[in-house]
């Protein structure tokens, strides 16, 4: 059983202005992501089909390789104002030390706007178990063996 709570070191990096740069916050004592928020010095236009580095003016240090940070959308977001994160899921491993940017798209039909302190995606934190690869030349059987997309149904 993992702990119940981690710790993660986080450095405001705001280009001189820390306090425009906000700590990611559970939203409730439920919530399995921390709100991620967009740390702008003016307001972000986002026009339909665009993409977008939203920078989040902070950095973390995770507590080892055994941890990494994912970065998600948030649902609301995208059910109400069709803004996604462009590349799916964010991966953030423990050897980053950079800026956590959020990579979005507009898939709406409207202009968004992003503003300073909006929340843009939450971050999740999960244990990572890192593979040794051995080369086979064949694989064990299964009943699915092979089949790929529909294979067990729709």
């Amino acid at each position: 059983m993992l702990e119940e709570r981690i710790r993660v070191k986080i450095r405001k990096i705001s280009d001189g202005d820390a306090d425009r740069s906000k700590v990611p916050f559970y939203a409730t004592t439920g919530a399995a992501g921390a709100d991620l928020f967009a740390s702008l010095d003016q307001d972000m236009v986002v026009r339909p089909g665009e993409r977008v580095r939203v920078p989040t003016g902070i950095a973390i240090e995770l507590p080892g390789p055994q941890v990494a940070a994912f970065v998600f959308a948030r649902s609301g977001l995208a059910d109400k104002k069709g803004l996604a994160l462009s590349n799916g899921v964010g991966v953030i491993d423990s050897d980053f030390r950079g800026e956590i940017k959020v990579l979005m798209i507009n898939l709406g039909k409207e202009d968004v706007v992003v503003s300073n302190g909006d929340r843009i995606a939450q971050i999740v934190f999960m244990p990572v178990c890192r593979a040794i690869f051995t080369e086979v030349e064949d694989l064990g059987d299964t009943f699915r063996g092979e089949g790929g997309f529909g294979s067990t149904g729709l």
